[in-house]
């Protein structure tokens, strides 16, 4: 009852800090792990403990999957070598560094437990990059390329980590390292096609969104599972999340997709806010638990911080022009602005996979305590010192978000494309049946606001007419205001009918539903 108690109280405690962080224009995650740091040396506050089995298994799988399933599959493959680069040559480029850095600062750190340290603190957290990239409206291209770098880093560290481990127990050799590198990789892959695949064919087989959200939610652990004995867990969760997410608009009903959003943003909410909380709430008996001289402590911690901090721009800027020397890449990528290197060099965040992995080392690896207090230390500079001057940096560096007008001037496009093809439809429809008076005008009249929408869009500021004069309200902003208050009285009379006995409770809630799916859509036009 007690572990209970503990649990709901830091789902409290995140919640609170999250509604405070919005109120004063504050980053979640940097706000939960200052509280975490502050609560873990407060009196009577209990110790909480991070479990690095739970993390890996139970909170890292369902957060990489709702991260790729919202990722543009397209955009992935059209950005492969940068994320590639940053994905995998920067993580072994960090670890690289951070070893012979911990090797000179630490005496006696044997080599193979120094690249582990180096594996633990490569990749940059998944969830802090993208927040603070959503957040300051950074270019789509830029933000799909950390998103993209986040969703396959912790596989390439986590890798790493398994054969620098190995190596020192002496249980792997190098040649056969960089063969199991490998094979985790495709196989990680593999059995991710294999997952979204196993899927695709069961979503075909039922239109239940209860039962499709219940195997939305089992995909990642399934992935996960199925792959870590051998291969890359990790992997194979974010390949089963792309191709979903990339086949859900034709697989999925609309229902389904509807429910399955709020799904996974409850659960990203959940296990991203408890996650940094313990992460600040672990610094008192790391600290408690350190068994070296304090001097060795501070100075490899500090060293350490350093060469994560500075590695990252030290492969970024070469990776990002010297590839342009290669006259097919000048002609077939676009050019890149000094601004988008500084930018992801500095929105290198470490965060709970890097403090999970540390603590699941096990208890004979050399200087272990060290190493904790290292990557925690690392995660807390990197966090607080980059994750609080990211969006600073995006301000000075004049990095311009993606062009509104252009978005909107593409969705109008496509909506007038889709338009046509709906009333082609719909004439092939009236050729083959009589439909009931009205049904045909409404059916087109429909068709043809949803098309003339976004063009609307264009005339000018909000509410404006594009032509200097006084503010006008839109024709679709006045339709969706009256029919707001519409949808509010069909309600009120629906309770009403419900509370007096017209209606069962069954009834109302089937009809009531119909209603939300509708004003929800209103809200989804309006991009809230």
């Amino acid at each position: 009852m007690h572990a209970q108690v503990q649990a709901l109280a830091l789902v409290v405690v995140v919640a609170f800090v999250y509604a405070l962080a919005r109120r004063v224009g504050a980053l979640p995650p940097l706000l939960l792990v200052l509280v975490g740091l502050v609560a873990s040396f407060v009196p009577g506050v209990p110790e909480y403990s991070l479990d690095p089995s739970v993390v890996l298994t139970l909170f890292l799988p369902p957060l990489l999957y709702a991260a790729a399933i919202q990722t543009s599959l397209p955009g992935f493959r059209a950005n492969l070598r940068p994320i590639g680069l940053l994905a995998v040559g920067c993580v072994l480029f960090t670890t690289a560094v951070v070893a012979v850095v911990a090797h000179a600062a630490v005496p006696g750190l044997p080599w193979a437990a120094a690249f582990a340290l180096g594996a633990i603190v490569a990749p940059p957290d998944a969830v802090a990059a993208t927040a603070v990239a959503r957040k300051a409206g950074l270019p789509r291209r830029v933000v799909t390329i950390l998103e993209g770098e986040s969703l396959v880093n912790d596989a390439t560290a986590l890798t790493a980590l398994r054969v620098a481990a190995g190596a020192v127990t002496a249980a792997t050799s190098w040649p056969h390292a960089v063969l199991e590198l490998v094979v985790s990789a495709v196989g990680g892959a593999v059995v991710g096609l294999l997952t979204a695949t196993f899927v695709t064919w069961l979503r075909r087989r039922t239109t239940d969104t209860v039962l499709d959200s219940t195997v939305s939610l089992l995909t990642p652990f399934a992935a996960y599972a199925a792959a870590e004995s051998w291969a890359s867990g990790v992997l194979a969760v974010v390949v089963a999340g792309l191709l979903l997410g990339h086949r859900s608009p034709l697989l999925q009903s609309p229902q389904s997709r509807l429910q399955q959003a709020s799904l996974w943003r409850m659960i990203e909410f959940l296990l991203q806010g408890v996650l940094f909380a313990l992460l600040g709430l672990q610094l008192a008996p790391v600290l408690r638990g350190l068994d070296e001289d304090a001097g060795v402590a501070v100075r490899a911690s500090v060293l350490v911080a350093l060469a994560v901090v500075l590695t990252r721009p030290l492969w970024v800027f070469p990776g990002t022009y010297l590839p342009r020397l290669v006259p097919r890449i000048a002609r077939t990528e676009p050019p890149v602005p000094w601004q988008s290197p500084v930018v992801i060099s500095w929105a290198g965040m470490r965060g709970a996979v890097s403090l999970a992995a540390a603590l699941s080392l096990d208890e004979h690896f050399p200087h272990r305590r060290l190493v904790i207090v290292i990557t925690f230390v690392v995660i807390g500079t990197t966090l607080l010192l980059q994750g609080s001057t990211l969006p600073l940096v995006i301000r000075r560096s004049g990095l311009q978000p993606a062009d509104p007008t252009q978005d909107v001037l593409a969705e109008a496009a496509v909506k007038q494309r889709a338009a046509r093809a709906a009333e082609a439809e719909l004439d092939l429809a009236v050729g083959e049946t009589d439909l009931p008076h009205g049904v045909e005008d409404r059916l087109r009249a429909g068709a043809r606001h949803r098309a003339l929408a976004a063009w609307e869009r264009l005339g000018g500021g909000p509410g404006g007419s594009g032509q200097g004069d006084a503010p006008t309200e839109r024709p679709s902003d006045a339709f969706k205001r009256v029919r707001r208050r519409m949808l509010d009285a069909e309600r009120r009379v629906l309770v009403t009918a419900r509370d007096e006995g017209h209606i069962d409770e069954e009834v109302m809630r089937a009809i009531l539903r119909d209603l939300d799916l509708e004003e929800a859509m209103l809200s989804r036009d309006e991009g809230e």
